[in-house]
C-alpha cells in the first residue's frame, strides 16, 4: 500500500507468510532513501512453538541492535478486539524505549462502528501501560485509506533524523 507495489511483499490468507527479515529500499533515487523492513509476525500464525521462539528472538535482536531504526509500526487488524499478543508487543517496544506507531489495518472489511470500538478498546488497553498512546493510523490497502497520513508521518520522521 505505501509504495504502490502490490507484489512487493508476499501475502497470504494464512498468517505467518513472513518468516525472515525482509528489507525493501524506498525512494532509492531520492535525496533520502530509506528501508521498509518486514519482520515475521508474532501473533496468530500456525507454527510450532520452536519456530515462534526463533521468530521472537530474531525480531527482538533486530529491534534492539538496529541503531538506524527510526520507527516501528505495529500492524493491528481493526476487525478484531484487542489481541494480547499485539498489546504485549507494544509494551515490549516501550520497555526497549523504541519509537513506534500503530497501524490499524483492514478498516474497510468491517462495519465502522466495530472498527471504532476495537480501536478505542486497543488504545484503552495501551493506556494501562503508557501515559499516552502512540501515533495511530486507520488504513485500508484496498481503498488506500490512511496511506497519505502514514507517508506524511514517515516523511517527517525521516526529515528530522540525522541518519
Amino acid at each position: 500500500m505505501l509504495v504502490n507495489k502490490k507484489s512487493l511483499a508476499k501475502t497470504s490468507a494464512t498468517p505467518g507468510k513472513t518468516r525472515l527479515i525482509n528489507h525493501f529500499i524506498v525512494n532509492a533515487d531520492g535525496a533520502k532513501p530509506w528501508y521498509l523492513v518486514d519482520l515475521p509476525g508474532y501473533g496468530y500464525a500456525k507454527i510450532s512453538k520452536t519456530e515462534r521462539e526463533k521468530w521472537e528472538k530474531m525480531t527482538e535482536e533486530y529491534l534492539s541492535k538496529r541503531e538506524s531504526l527510526l520507527c516501528t509500526f505495529v500492524l493491528v487488524d481493526s476487525r478484531h478486539k484487542p489481541q494480547q499478543s499485539d498489546i504485549d508487543f507494544c509494551v515490549k517496544l516501550g520497555q526497549m524505549q523504541l519509537p513506534f506507531g500503530v497501524i490499524y489495518t483492514k478498516a474497510d472489511k468491517e462495519k465502522p462502528a466495530v472498527v471504532e470500538r476495537n480501536t478505542k478498546d486497543f488504545e484503552a488497553a495501551l493506556l494501562e501501560f503508557f501515559s499516552e498512546i502512540p501515533n495511530t493510523f486507520l488504513t485500508s490497502s484496498e481503498k488506500r485509506t490512511g496511506r497519505d497520513e502514514v507517508l506524511h508521518f514517515l516523511e517527517s520522521v525521516i526529515s528530522e533524523s540525522e541518519i
